[in-house]
């Protein structure tokens, strides 16, 4: 299994420029899936003062490449195929970071699927969002 510092270095090594401006931390490796944390910058916060719907979703997408990594035992080609994500909850520009959870629910030859939780500080719900991959 992957270590945090491997990951993270995939992570860093494969993610656009853009992306790892996010400042996206792994802070924990499970057996289907990894967590994350997401500062809350002036540059992810739209006019109304709430963090973009648009940095959750490359949270999100990002977080569950890393997971789907740590289950191949490191990155591997892959791409993209589905991401539908559930705005639940705002989050406010003033918040510090939020939590970005990803499970993987069933990895086969060819296709992944996963889910992505993205939690404020006190635990609720921010959005969620389903997931789906091609490994090439």
């Amino acid at each position: 299994m992957p270590t945090l510092e491997t990951l993270q270095a995939d992570l860093d090594r494969v993610a656009a420029p853009w992306i790892r401006e996010l400042g996206l931390q792994l802070t924990e490796i499970f057996d289907d899936g990894v967590a994350f944390t997401m500062p809350v910058t002036p540059s992810v916060v739209h006019g109304g003062g709430v963090l973009c719907g648009q940095a959750l979703m490359a949270a999100a997408d990002t977080a569950m490449i890393i997971a789907l990594s740590s289950a191949l035992g490191g990155f591997k080609p892959m791409t993209t195929v589905q991401l539908s994500c559930s705005f639940l909850k705002a989050v406010p520009g003033s918040t510090l970071q939020v939590g970005v959870r990803c499970r993987l629910l069933r990895k086969g030859r060819n296709l992944a699927f996963g889910e992505v939780t993205v939690s404020l500080p006190d635990g609720s719900t921010a959005a969620h969002a389903t997931t789906t991959y091609a490994i090439l």
